[in-house]
């Protein structure tokens, strides 16, 4: 994939609304203009993968590829294979040579996702490769050297592992020389209606859909909802509202997922049904306070023009003009 079609795809998938999220990506920019290793922590469906595609597609390796191996889903044996490749005849089943991941990738980036599940005995060849960079094939006897980025990533707490003699003190530090931590998606609900816009928007060209958006009860759902699943489950949670909506102009309540319809604490226990256009109000409302009443934030979530919520905000009763920006 070249630079400008990775950078193409991640457009909507790092939406940086909140404090939290501009200010890993203005880390991340800097980081993208060196080669010292990163590391980034978070829990899982943060976003870890993304931001390392964002550092490599603004470094001066953009051009160069972009590969990302899980290394809890592989046995070691294997594992230190795909990384370092072997040479015929090093293990059963050997019979031909084969180049690793690390070699693949040279003048690119390698993102090193689950980083903390890597066997002790892996991660003394990866410090190697970190400290002298230079990589030999498994069975090999000669080294050769290497221009590679290395990116790891976890959602475990490294330092504990080092202190439980589970990760290698040496490995650690060497990996931590450029530390981002992303922050969940419960701790930047700015960027939850953008992102589900977003995600709606591919899900809607992906299944061939004609144009659809979130209803105002359906978005109250998702600013209401803590996201234990972080950005990867608000992706899928879109997909298959989009699935479901079959073609529909809206995306309603009944369209997600049972645990996110029921996650509204503002209309629970209501009799009568509401007028779309109540459910609209209370929902802008809603969005107004959690941006702490500014209008042009509040607008942005929505997905709306500012002067179509000043109408709104005065239709309401005067609102329009009772915050300042």
């Amino acid at each position: 994939m070249t630079a400008e079609r990775q950078t193409e795809a991640l457009e909507g998938d790092l939406v940086a609304r909140s404090r939290a999220m501009r200010n890993v990506l203005a880390l991340a920019q800097r980081i993208a203009q060196s080669d010292a290793p990163v590391l980034l922590t978070g829990e899982s469906g943060s976003g870890k993968e993304r931001v390392a595609r964002y550092i490599h597609v603004n470094s001066r390796r953009a051009r160069g590829e972009f590969m990302a191996v899980n290394c809890a889903a592989l046995p070691e044996q294997l594992l230190e294979s795909e990384l370092f490749g072997h040479v015929r005849g090093a293990f059963t089943g050997a019979d031909r040579e084969k180049k690793g991941l690390i070699e693949a990738a040279a003048g690119g980036t390698l993102l090193l996702d689950e980083i903390g599940e890597i066997p002790l005995a892996v991660q003394v060849k990866l410090l190697r490769v970190l400290q002298d960079h230079e990589v030999r094939r498994v069975g090999g006897t000669e080294s050769k050297r290497i221009d590679v980025r290395i990116i790891a990533a976890t959602n475990r707490d490294l330092a504990e592992m080092v202190h439980e003699r589970a990760f290698r003190k040496d490995l650690y530090f060497r990996l931590k020389v450029l530390a981002v931590e992303v922050p969940s998606l419960r701790e930047r609900r700015e960027d939850v209606l953008p992102l589900a816009h977003a995600f709606v928007r591919r899900g809607c060209a992906t299944y061939h859909c004609g144009p659809c958006s979130l209803s105002p009860a359906a978005l109250d759902r998702l600013l209401a909802y803590d996201w234990p699943g972080n950005v990867r489950e608000l992706e899928h949670a879109m997909e298959r509202a989009v699935v479901l909506a079959e073609g529909k102009p809206h995306i309603e309540e009944s369209d997600l997922p049972p645990e996110i319809a029921g996650s509204s604490p503002g209309d629970a226990g209501e009799d009568e049904p509401l007028a779309l256009a109540e459910i609209e109000r209370r929902h802008i409302l809603r969005v107004l306070e959690k941006m702490g009443g500014n209008r042009k934030e509040t607008a942005r979530a929505l997905g709306i023009g500012a002067n179509t919520l000043w109408r709104k905000l005065r239709h309401y009763g005067g609102l329009g003009r009772r915050k300042r920006q």
